[in-house]
């Protein structure tokens, strides 16, 4: 593929990780690549969020190692910590707005924190990102009058404030209809392709996240099955990933398939 030589942006080798007697990573690698869009798919409870958590420092592996920008996350003092993690955006499943806070401020907010840009600066980066989700004019409106698709589109906008390297999404259309999930989407593609951030995406959302992604991973028993172009992903031979294609999609990709190639028989 065409990003297989880019640059290595984040790197789990052999990641293991249990809570008590269950073992929710079971020797994970997983490499993520400048400008790419991964996604990691599976069902609910396989381990998906915690890859996540260990991507953003947020645990620590029982064995392994986790490499972001080439630098140990396991190794890294809170310095060290801080300062990679400054290149990173999140959009959590649930937004995790402040309800106390404006639009305006919540997007603000990490630029007040992590910046000494003055107030000045911080208007024109938050107006852009305002403008980039569509959502002039409603910078003084409080989270609790907005619609769910209109909280997400805040929580991107605080994501990508600090013009991120990586941005993170776990369950980013969890509790949105279909038309609005696809709003999201296509946000998701714009701003990438804008400001060329790494994304990597947690997602139950199957099959409409296949459009963006540049790669497909399944958890399934505590391993990653496979990182795969989406074509490959869903024409794998891999058992697990085969019945997830067929339970979350049906044979729909595969008949496709199978159309084509009866046509270029005829």
């Amino acid at each position: 593929m065409e990003h297989d030589n880019a640059e290595l942006v984040i790197e789990l080798e052999n990641v293991e990780k249990s809570f008590g007697e269950q073992k929710v990573l079971d020797q994970v690698s997983l490499q993520v690549r400048a400008g790419t869009t991964t996604v990691i798919v599976g069902a609910s409870g396989q381990g998906k969020s915690v890859i996540l958590k260990h991507m953003l420092g947020l645990m620590t592996p029982d064995s392994g190692t986790v490499r972001v920008f080439g630098q140990d996350l396991v190794r890294a003092g809170k310095k060290q910590l801080r300062e990679i993690r400054s290149n990173f955006g999140v959009l959590f499943q649930n937004v995790a707005l402040f309800d106390s806070m404006s639009v305006y401020d919540n997007v603000a907010l990490p630029l007040r924190e992590r910046t000494d840009d003055d107030e000045a600066k911080i208007r024109t980066n938050v107006e852009e990102k305002l403008a980039l989700m569509g959502l002039e004019g409603h910078e003084d409106k409080f989270p609790a009058q907005l619609s769910g698709g209109m909280q997400k589109r805040v929580g991107l906008a605080r994501a990508l404030v600090l013009n991120p390297k990586v941005v993170f999404f776990d369950e980013p259309t969890t509790g949105l209809d279909v038309s609005k999930s696809n709003e999201i989407y296509r946000l998701f593609f714009e701003t990438q392709v804008r400001l060329n951030y790494t994304a990597v995406i947690v997602s139950h959302d199957v099959p409409k996240i296949f459009k963006l992604s540049d790669y497909v991973a399944l958890m399934a028993n505590g391993r990653l099955q496979g990182c795969m172009s989406p074509e490959a992903f869903q024409l794998s031979d891999n058992p697990l990933i085969r019945s997830f294609v067929i339970e979350t999609m049906g044979p729909i990709y595969s008949s496709e398939t199978e159309e084509s190639l009866l046509y270029e028989t005829l």
